[in-house]
């Protein structure tokens, strides 16, 4: 049986606090700092999965947890549903397929998977402390039973979100609990 959850978002608070955090970051971070300082809102910018992956697996081990490793077929869907998010300029689990049946066509066999989404969130700091601000998106990075991630973004210029954001965190239904 696959144990699946998506996230619901409370749109006005993460819009809000988004905007004002917004208004205030350039596309690249200053010299010396990390990425996910850099803006994503512009046609070339790149998340930088390998710092999501530090700053998600360092939030679970200090809540006592085990890491998260970038899966490419996470990533994969990741990808698609930012983008799906990003061309409808609709923020939504649903927007091209329901997070089940996208999980089931995607070839990974999921034991456990939770997906968390969002938009208006410039950098990955921003979408982060989004997430963990929000209890249903913090509980999809605390749970206990996931073991590998993907995540992504896709740009809308002409959306007043700019930034649209899938996080997607599963464990494989054959790999044991050590």
């Amino acid at each position: 049986m696959i144990r699946l959850s998506a996230a619901a978002l409370a749109c006005g608070a993460f819009i809000g606090v988004a905007a004002l955090a917004g208004c205030a970051s350039d596309n690249a971070p200053p010299a010396g700092q990390p990425t996910f300082y850099q803006s994503l809102a512009t046609p070339d910018a790149k998340l930088d999965a390998n710092a999501a992956q530090s700053m998600i697996s360092g939030y679970r081990s200090n809540n006592g947890l085990g890491p998260v490793v970038i899966d490419p077929a996470l990533m994969q869907l990741a990808s698609e549903q930012a983008r799906a998010m990003a061309e409808r300029d609709k923020l939504d689990h649903s927007v091209s397929r329901p997070f089940q049946q996208r999980l089931q066509q995607s070839g990974f066999n999921a034991g456990v998977a939770v997906e968390n989404i969002g938009a208006g969130y410039d950098t990955l700091a921003e979408a982060f402390s989004g997430w963990r601000e929000s209890p249903a998106h913090r509980a999809n990075m605390l749970n206990r039973d996931v073991t590998r991630m993907g995540i992504a973004t896709a740009y809308a210029p002409q959306s007043r979100y700019k930034v649209f954001w899938s996080l997607i965190l599963a464990k494989p239904a054959d790999q044991h609990t050590g």
